[in-house]
């Protein structure tokens, strides 16, 4: 994870070996010529056989390789490799790990934090790695608004940051203002900054422009399983392994097992497939719903396998516009009329009950989806709330739930109509840039159409789509996805208080306008100010009943992920929870023969 971003995008990368192996199972550990930290994290994989090159496909070309301000895919997939952070998070078990941290223990107060680095760490540079850095990389980078807009507001409470100190060269301690439940999940998976390459952008205002693309490789210095070669704007980087890497395998040998990863930019999806299915590349990360039928098709040869891995982290969702206010001239943002019937839960409970999630899920997803009606999908076992009420297709219990709030068929047309006579129709704003929005969105429709209800399917391009959800609030109802972030409740903060710029039917609230957002803001803020996991788990399961009875965004469903891949490839353990599936142990990976 980047330095301040917990992140992940939805793209596929594709592998290539581009030379053979230079070495076996047999010989010495190889550690490298320098000496290895006191003590070194040893990586639980299978001894693997060193050597040989990577290539895999970018998304795109980097725009930094600085970690704070990497905000693209394709600068993502550069930087995850660069840098490390105190805390790994394994993302097939989903638990914290160490890192550059050793250990660290919190105190009977819950708010006071002792980080214990492993001696003798080296950046990437031979320089020593010191808790110096650690506090340069808190004090004056990621509490410094200028340098970090993206995440500074996510490391402080009560209006104040986290103090970070230096107790020795090996240690460090951290105190919050008040106990902070994602601690080890926030703060330290925030990757290490080098003070003695930075410190000098910092004080001179610079830093923005540091790590910039166009610098000589050897100015970038990190502590990654990767340290950078040679960047090239026409096609891409290579990256060769990190003689000071941390990690080694039960045998001693220092990770990576490959020399070279090299980063081809790849235009689009489709060029990544055709690459793939040609036998150029030896992975592919990220199997569309509408790419699926073809990998089973062509797996047949036996040149690749799928690997299901089952409901991914991402949620398809529609909602009404609540937003209570209006804009510069006095218009309101919602007709009041419609506004009514978007504020009266019974009628977004009777919209659940008549969409055919069953069908949406063979036509659009290609069956490679599960019907969501809760604030998670099931694959976030350690906090998803089972016990929800559902609001399922019932098209008896939608005509009746309509009814309650006094709209029924009163033209001989079959048009629904509200108690004013009014008919039932709004907009569907969505993107016509992605076909999965495209298929929910007329089914959708068709759905409604059997109750007398008129939605009017209004694609636009992405970019305007933002503009109107996030900046006019000129739409009726919308249609997007939520994905990417961490398992933790408090990753979901920007979405569920009522203050939050991602509440979408009604963003940045000076004050709850309903009694039910204003019990969920009371309960996340509860859950965030203790360790106690049981306590924690007792009011996120709450704050997912009400949100599901109160059904403020209808959810629709969760796509299943897959990815494919060559079967020479070693330590492959895939994991749901990362946009890189089969490649985020990377340093893990090599070449079986």
């Amino acid at each position: 994870m980047s330095a301040g971003r917990m992140k992940s995008f939805p793209f596929a990368i594709g592998l290539l070996v581009l030379m053979p192996l230079l070495d076996s199972c047999g010989g010495k550990p190889d550690v490298g010529a320098n000496s290895l930290p006191e003590p070194p994290r040893v990586s639980s994989c299978e001894p693997g056989i060193p050597g040989g090159r990577l290539i895999l496909a970018l998304p795109g070309n980097p725009r930094t390789f600085n970690p704070v301000l990497d905000a693209d895919p394709a600068s993502d997939a550069v930087v995850r490799l660069l840098f490390s952070p105190l805390v790994e998070v394994n993302l097939e078990s989903q638990q914290a790990e160490p890192g550059l941290a050793e250990s660290w223990s919190v105190a009977a107060d819950q708010k006071t934090w002792t980080f214990k680095l492993r001696k003798n760490l080296r950046w990437s540079d031979g320089v020593p790695l010191t808790a110096d850095d650690v506090v340069f990389t808190w004090n004056e980078v990621m509490y410094n608004p200028k340098f970090n807009q993206a995440t500074y507001d996510l490391f402080r409470s009560e209006g104040k940051n986290f103090a970070v100190t230096k107790v020795d060269d090996a240690t460090v301690r951290v105190v919050t203002p008040e106990v902070f439940a994602p601690f080890l999940e926030y703060f330290g998976s925030v990757v290490i900054l080098p003070k003695h390459n930075l410190e000098g952008l910092v004080v001179n205002g610079g830093f923005t422009n540091a790590y910039a693309v166009t610098d000589p490789p050897d100015k970038i210095v990190g502590s990654g399983p990767f340290r950078l070669k040679v960047y090239d704007s026409q096609k891409g980087v290579l990256l060769v392994r990190n003689p000071e890497y941390w990690t080694v395998d039960k045998q001693g040998r220092r990770l990576p097992y490959f020399d070279e990863l090299q980063l081809d930019y790849v235009p689009t999806p489709a060029a990544m497939q055709s690459l793939f299915f040609r036998g150029q590349t030896m992975a592919y990360e990220n199997i569309r719903p509408d790419e699926a039928w073809e990998f089973q098709e062509a797996s047949t040869n036996g040149h690749f396998e799928i690997i299901d891995l089952g409901v991914g982290v991402q949620r398809d969702f529609m909602w009404f516009n609540q937003n209570t206010g209006a804009d510069a001239s006095g218009k309101p943002f919602v007709d009041p009329v419609k506004l009514k019937w978007f504020r009266d839960k019974r009628f977004r409970q009777a919209i659940s009950c008549a969409i055919n999630r069953d069908r949406i899920i063979h036509d659009v997803y290609n069956g490679r989806a599960q019907a969501v009606y809760g604030f998670l999908a099931s694959d976030n076992k350690k906090w998803n709330n089972t016990a929800i009420t559902e609001y399922k297709y019932d098209p008896a219990h939608a005509r009746a739930l309509l009814a309650e709030v006094g709209m029924t068929n009163r033209g001989a047309d079959g048009t629904l109509e509200d108690a004013g006579g009014h008919p039932v129709e709004f907009s569907l704003l969505s993107s016509f840039d992605n076909p999965i929005r495209k298929g929910i969105a007329l089914r959708v429709e068709d759905d409604l159409k059997q109750f007398g209800i008129r939605m009017n399917y209004n694609p636009v391009d992405f970019p305007a789509l933002l503009r109107r959800i996030n900046g006019t609030m000129d739409y009726e109802s919308a249609s997007m996805g939520f994905g990417g972030g961490g398992l933790d409740p408090a990753s979901q903060m920007n979405v569920l208080l009522s203050a939050a710029p991602l509440h979408q039917w009604f963003p940045s609230q000076r004050q709850p306008s309903t009694d039910w957002e204003k019990q969920i803001d009371t309960l996340m803020y509860d859950q965030m100010q203790t360790l106690d996991f049981a306590r924690r788990k007792k009011d996120f399961d709450e704050v997912q009943a009400i949100w599901a009875e109160e059904v403020p965004m209808i959810c629709i469903a969760a796509p299943s992920t897959a990815s494919a891949i060559r079967p020479n490839i070693g330590n492959v353990r895939p994991a749901i929870a990362s946009a890189y599936h089969v490649t985020w142990n990377i340093e893990e990976l090599y070449f079986k023969k």
